[in-house]
């Protein structure tokens, strides 16, 4: 992460967090930082880093259904990433690049990922993107 970063961590649904758990996935290991110039998501082992600048978009979004935002999934509607950690809500974010994140090797690419972190609205201001209309 290149300069000073500000952090988001995950919100939890306290009935999720033992399974969640089995993964490694907990508190200490799962958050969203955004710096000048990258964001990174970690989710316990998961990772996706890429340049601030490639998310092109951001959507709040939620409340979901337990079994599509639980867990890393892949999106068979879009190929997104999701990480998550509570049936609440989270955020989309869009990026102009694909990036790797749910598999080694870099393959397949996202083009979006969601993460249920404690507070969206926050991380979207923080993300917001200009509108050049």
């Amino acid at each position: 992460m290149t300069g000073a970063a500000t952090r988001f961590p995950f919100r939890f649904d306290a009935v999720f967090r033992p399974a969640l758990a089995l993964l490694g996935v907990r508190s200490a290991t799962a958050w969203v930082a955004v710096s000048e110039r990258e964001l990174l998501i970690r989710y316990g082992p998961w990772r996706l880093r890429t340049a601030r600048d490639n998310v092109i978009a951001v959507e709040l979004s939620g409340p979901y259904r337990w079994w599509r935002a639980i867990g890393p999934h892949l999106s068979l509607a879009d190929g997104g990433a999701t990480f998550g950690s509570s049936a609440a809500g989270g955020i989309c974010l869009r990026f102009g690049v694909p990036v790797p994140a749910l598999l080694p090797g870099g393959r397949p690419r996202h083009p979006a990922a969601t993460v249920t972190v404690a507070d969206p609205p926050a991380l979207a201001r923080l993300l917001a993107v200009p509108d050049l209309s």
